[in-house]
């Protein structure tokens, strides 16, 4: 008879685009000192049928504590959120809550727009 074949699914790749996914995570970099990074925050509807959120931008921390910080904004707010390109999406507008919150975690946050 002839010999069996495994059936493991580890060596096989369902499918793959332009090489390795991994290559498209960002870098991850040691935590910046709060003090020294340029935080912003803003509210903003475009692109979301008219609804707010409020986007805070510029940290420079791991994938593992920016989702710590939205985790702990999300509760904050008692709102719902996500993490895009580095930006932390909170759902409504909540400038004056978040900046008080992370001017209290030791951040320079600036609220910017109107």
């Amino acid at each position: 008879m002839g010999k069996k074949k495994s059936k493991g699914k580890k060596d096989q790749v369902v499918y793959s685009e332009f090489g390795n996914n991994a290559a498209t995570e960002r870098p991850e970099q040691p935590d910046a000192a709060p003090n020294q990074q340029k935080i912003i925050i803003q509210a903003s509807r475009k692109g979301r049928k008219g609804k707010t959120v409020t986007v805070v931008s510029g940290f420079q921390l791991t994938t593992k504590s920016l989702q710590d910080l939205s985790k702990k904004l999300k509760n904050l707010c008692g709102s719902g959120g996500t993490i895009k390109d580095g930006n932390i999406e909170i759902q409504g507008d909540h400038r004056p809550k978040i900046q008080t919150f992370l001017n209290d975690l030791g951040y320079k946050p600036k609220i910017s727009g109107g």
